[in-house]
């Protein structure tokens, strides 16, 4: 691998292993003898993705071996460091043991193969791929810029990503469901109203493009119910006051403007008509 290729994948997962001590050969090990690697930043595995590598398996069995170390809470049992794709695959073909190669490796390393692995195959969604981040960060003590070179990755992609644990937990769920998508997040942050704009996305299948428009005329409707003349207001809350109904009223510079009177049926449009007939 030549070095822009390099620069660009950040650290592959060729490099960790060269940093571990790994076994020359490869052994077989029984499924239930491994455990899911404790760093695993990826919580929903794709059923059909899972089901079409069940069936390759199926056919030609475990190509390539999963990357293993000692359990550190149970020495009988090995921890995935990274594989666990193939490994839950290989349970749900009906295999009893799996090709694996066996490393020495800190739970930094075994953190490290597990996001390298997902980021490189675009397995994470993004609240995954941000919480993995994050977990660099506070359990070994990263910093946003070493995060940055070693996922090969520019500073402000890691900035973005962790500002994406700033959303609601609802919008969280979504995100986590693959409900809205990485560019539909970034939309998301750091608006106030995250959690409604979110589920307006969900509900009208707004595309990220859509999205950003949504929230454009949402921001400038606000922004024009903020700038409104007092007296415009109190003007409305007399008439609403009144005859029962929404009244609006857009008052322009040059003394122009309408007024909007919001009705939900016949009952209260006779009533509006009734109102204006009786006093003009």
């Amino acid at each position: 691998m030549n070095s822009k290729i390099k620069k660009g994948l950040g650290r592959g997962l060729s490099s960790l292993i060269g940093e571990t001590k790994v076994e020359n050969k490869t052994n077989n090990l029984y499924l239930t003898d491994i455990v899911p690697n404790k760093f695993q930043p990826r919580k929903n595995f794709e059923k059909e993705n899972l089901e079409d590598l069940t069936n390759s398996i199926k056919e030609r069995g475990v190509i390539q071996p999963i990357i293993v170390r000692k359990s550190n809470s149970d020495n009988s049992k090995y921890e995935i460091i990274a594989g666990e794709r193939r490994w839950l695959a290989a349970k749900y073909a009906g295999l009893e043991d799996i090709p694996v190669v066996l490393t020495e490796a800190d739970d930094l390393k075994s953190l490290e193969f597990a996001i390298v692995e997902n980021v490189q195959r675009h397995d994470l969604n993004p609240l995954e791929e941000a919480q993995g981040y994050q977990r660099l960060i506070n359990d070994f003590s990263y910093d946003q810029e070493k995060v940055s070179k070693f996922i090969g990755k520019s500073r402000s992609y890691i900035t973005n990503s962790l500002r994406i644990l700033t959303l609601p937990k609802d919008v969280l769920d979504l995100i986590e469901k693959k409900k809205i998508s990485t560019g539909h997040a970034k939309i998301l942050v750091g608006l106030d109203n995250a959690s409604f704009i979110a589920n307006k996305i969900v509900e009208k299948k707004l595309s990220v493009r859509q999205a950003e428009n949504f929230v454009k005329i949402f921001k400038k409707k606000n922004k024009q119910k903020i700038n409104k003349d007092p007296n415009i207001k109190s003007l409305e809350y007399d008439l609403q006051s009144k005859i029962g109904i929404n009244v609006k009223i857009s008052h322009k510079k040059n003394n122009k403007g309408t007024i909007t009177f919001d009705y939900k049926d016949l009952d209260q449009l006779n009533k509006i008509i009734e109102v204006i007939k009786k006093n003009y």
